[in-house]
């Protein structure tokens, strides 16, 4: 019996088949950049978006405990400015116990943000 042979490419295997569409809708000035960026690339327009995600690098939102933390450091900050009116206008040694308590508060809330920090990476 003879053996019946099949044309064309090897089938590929199951992970490397794209088996999934998703549909976007994209204003005129998206479609058009996509349009514009794929052609500079010599590319399709799908294989621009698969390559697009592929090296996109996307940042995490700030935390709510982050947020404060900004809050907290921003407050600080303009304390630190009226310590600073303070001490121009009626000498230094006056501010310099407000200015130590502050410093020490501003240290406190940024070691508390490099822990944070250490608990979502490790």
């Amino acid at each position: 019996m003879n053996a019946i042979k099949k044309g064309g490419r090897p089938a590929k295997k199951l992970g490397e088949k794209r088996r999934y569409t998703v549909s976007v809708k994209l204003d005129t000035r998206e479609y058009l950049s996509l349009k514009t960026k794929a052609n500079s690339a010599g590319i399709t327009r799908s294989e621009f978006i698969r390559q697009s995600i592929s090296r996109s690098v996307i940042r995490s939102r700030l935390t709510p405990e982050l947020n404060t933390h900004i809050r907290k450091l921003s407050g600080m900050g303009n304390n630190l400015n009226q310590i600073a009116r303070k001490a121009n206008a009626g000498g230094y040694t006056n501010a310099r116990s407000e200015y130590l308590y502050l410093a020490d508060k501003i240290d406190n809330v940024i070691e508390d943000i490099r822990d944070d920090g250490k608990d979502r990476k490790g």
